[in-house]
């Protein structure tokens, strides 16, 4: 029975502060009663830790939607993370186009030349995939891990105690009130009932003194946990640092895959044959199509290829003439010679050879090596 009656007596007690607290914030909207201002540094702190909960939600979701583009799979995983599990793995788009290149590729034949680059393609595709599964974890341990760990821990914290010293401060402004109220009553009341008075006016000044040390210690509290987002920045700094080394990390290795592949195809011959076993020529690219992916080789690579208009035709060389190697080469069968870059080899041309080829030669060597691996020295 006398914990009930204790339990309604507090009931009672909360329940008039928060009427006190909600008139007090109606008066003060309505211009009809003094609000205490909170010293400058305090609200620069609190604006400061406002703009950062601000931005690093934007930048946390928007790093999200880049690293994940497909939103049911951002949702299915907060899901899981909400559950406390672990999503399934999921196949990502670039390996399932280079899954499809593959089993493309071993249907139309891995001997034809088209099937043979599509499972090459293929294969640069999944290991790009593999690239963009790293790139996810490693950001999301690094970078959107402590974002979210802001968010939800300390932001939460500081916006608790925020309230906190906002509820602090609506009763030290309601007890202001009521002594000043008090105090006016008092100078206008009967000698006769001064002394009812001048005890509400003394209970009233223990209240002010009260909530003005409560409102003082909330306000240190609250001072000290802003005061912590200068270290909150200095630790996204690092974050940001591992979130960039990450991708470029990732583009680094989608570069060398591409520019590998690019290799490999480029050492095709130009007579394809088909899954009919009819041969047809390849279309001879034309000649900003060379200038084009001349240009791009060199911008990326540091390498320099000289254009096909700038090589002498095999079928018109006589004689042989040295060639520096631009890039390394592996030999694709007995017939062909494998090439180290920056080596100088002799070269000469045989008639009815194709025109993307020429014989190469380094001591007792022979084989064919390939025209646009090299560049021929006067």
């Amino acid at each position: 029975m006398n914990i009930m009656d204790f339990n309604v007596k507090k009931l009672a007690a909360d329940a008039g502060t928060f009427l006190s607290r909600a008139v007090q914030f109606t008066e003060e909207k309505l211009g009809q009663a003094e609000k205490t201002e909170l010293d400058a540094h305090l609200e620069n702190l609190l604006s400061k830790a406002e703009c950062t909960k601000i931005w690093t939600e934007k930048i946390m979701k928007q790093t999200e939607v880049l690293l994940q583009p497909n939103p049911n799979a951002r949702i299915e995983e907060f899901v899981y993370e909400k559950l406390d599990r672990k999503a399934p793995s999921r196949i990502n788009n670039p390996e399932l186009l280079g899954q499809y290149m593959i089993d493309a590729g071993t249907e139309f034949g891995p001997g034809t030349a088209y099937g043979n680059a599509l499972i090459k393609c293929g294969e640069t595709q999944k290991r790009i995939g593999t690239a963009d599964r790293e790139l996810i974890q490693t950001s999301a341990l690094n970078f959107l891990t402590p974002l979210r760990n802001f968010i939800e821990g300390d932001y939460k914290t500081i916006a608790k105690e925020r309230k906190l010293l906002q509820n602090k401060r609506l009763d030290l402004d309601a007890a202001k009130t009521r002594l000043k109220k008090a105090k006016a009553a008092e100078t206008r009341a009967s000698q006769l009932n001064s002394a009812r008075l001048e005890g509400d006016n003394i209970m009233s000044e223990q209240e002010l003194r009260i909530t003005q040390s409560e409102f003082d210690r909330q306000a240190e509290i609250t001072r000290l946990l802003l005061e912590g987002i200068s270290s909150t920045h200095a630790h996204h700094l690092r974050c940001l640092n591992d979130f960039v080394e990450a991708q470029m990390t990732y583009y680094a290795q989608c570069y060398q895959y591409m520019l590998d592949l690019q290799k490999q195809l480029g050492s095709f011959p130009s007579i394809y044959h088909c899954n009919n076993n009819q041969t047809s020529v390849a279309p001879i690219p034309s000649a900003s199509s060379n200038v084009i992916g001349s240009s791009a080789l060199t911008s990326t690579s540091g390498l320099v290829i000289t254009s096909p208009s700038n090589l002498t035709d095999p079928k018109e060389c006589s004689g042989s003439r040295k060639a520096r190697v631009l890039y390394d080469y592996d030999a694709a069968n007995s017939t062909e010679l494998s090439l180290l870059a920056d080596e100088v080899i002799t070269v000469f041309s045989v008639i009815g050879m194709d025109s993307d080829w020429l014989m190469g030669e380094r001591g007792n060597q022979k084989g064919r090596v390939p025209i646009t691996y090299l560049e021929l020295l006067n």
